[in-house]
């Protein structure tokens, strides 16, 4: 099984150099991905604003900028998001980003991507939110023609790009590996129709997944693509959001429940399982060095369990 660790950005209090650290102990332990969460801004609590899931003063560095400061000082460990929220970003610019990123770490990005929950972010970012899924899909066709086309043409009902160069391209390629995140049945085809893999947040239900799994290799061979190709993710354990009742707060100071969790979501079909940085923090390991304990103390114990 692969593991990676979801970068915890509260390590920022203790400076760049402890970041740098961490990222460097996270590929010395031997995990084989480091991903960023990304939101650009969290919104307060005002009159007729639902949608609050975390704290609007969490500490969330940009996820890009972050990737190539990592990537500067690793060599082997995959760098990607879990997940990048797409449709509230120009899609052009992401894909420079993302070749750019690809180019300087010598071909080590997954990216992964959502269309986000969150309304107010978007509408800080000037971006619309009722039509994001339908841009997802259009971003999705478009970041892959910026990897691969030397002349980029592109007509969609929302992004158009006419005779233009991106250049350099990619280490990767068009085939730089796109993951999906979600759980909606528009999340579920664009996974069989345009990804290389799932990012699975709620694993919960091993019925629902099961079927979430099926639903996904179906999309995939409607479309012509091969379901065994398709990989899959997901969390341990989800991070505490807002309203969080302290359950779940000492999952990772546990490493043979951390383990069994593993077993868990092994037997379920996923091939990649990710830590998260910030509910460790939350778990007791308080600064980066104790983080870097706990993710080696974790790391071994997983070994053990799911290879």
């Amino acid at each position: 099984m692969k593991l990676a660790v979801d970068f915890p950005s509260i390590a920022f209090r203790e400076g760049p150099a402890a970041i740098a650290n961490l990222a460097r102990e996270i590929e010395r332990i031997g995990y084989d991905q480091l991903d960023m969460f990304d939101h650009v801004v969290m919104g307060f609590p005002i009159d007729g604003r639902t949608d609050l899931q975390y704290p609007a003063k969490m500490p969330i560095l940009e996820a890009l900028v972050t990737l190539g400061f990592c990537a500067a000082v690793t060599s082997r460990i995959g760098l990607g998001t879990e997940v990048l929220v797409l449709p509230q970003r120009q899609p052009v610019l992401v894909a420079k980003q993302i070749s750019t990123l690809d180019t300087l770490s010598g071909g080590r990005v997954r990216l992964g991507i959502g269309v986000g929950w969150q309304s107010s972010e978007y509408d800080a970012l000037g971006e619309a939110f009722g039509d994001r899924g339908k841009r997802m899909d259009e971003a999705l066709q478009l970041l892959r023609a910026c990897w691969k086309e030397e002349r980029i043409d592109f007509a969609g009902a929302h992004y158009r790009v006419t005779a233009m160069g991106m250049e350099p391209k990619p280490p990767q390629g068009a085939a730089l590996p796109i993951w999906v995140g979600g759980h909606s049945p528009a999340a579920l085809r664009r996974v069989g129709q345009y990804a290389d893999g799932w990012l699975a947040a709620l694993v919960n239900n091993k019925d629902r997944v099961a079927n979430e799994m099926k639903t996904i290799r179906e999309h995939a061979v409607r479309f012509g693509r091969d379901p065994s190709a398709l990989q899959f993710q997901t969390m341990l354990a989800p991070p505490p959001r807002e309203n969080d009742d302290g359950k779940g707060r000492g999952f990772y100071a546990d490493p043979e429940r951390v383990a069994r969790r593993a077993a868990e979501i092994a037997e379920l079909g996923f091939g990649w399982v990710s830590l998260n940085g910030t509910n460790l923090f939350q778990s007791g390991a308080r600064t980066v060095a104790a983080m870097v304990d706990a993710l080696g103390t974790l790391h071994d114990r997983l070994r053990r369990e799911v290879g």
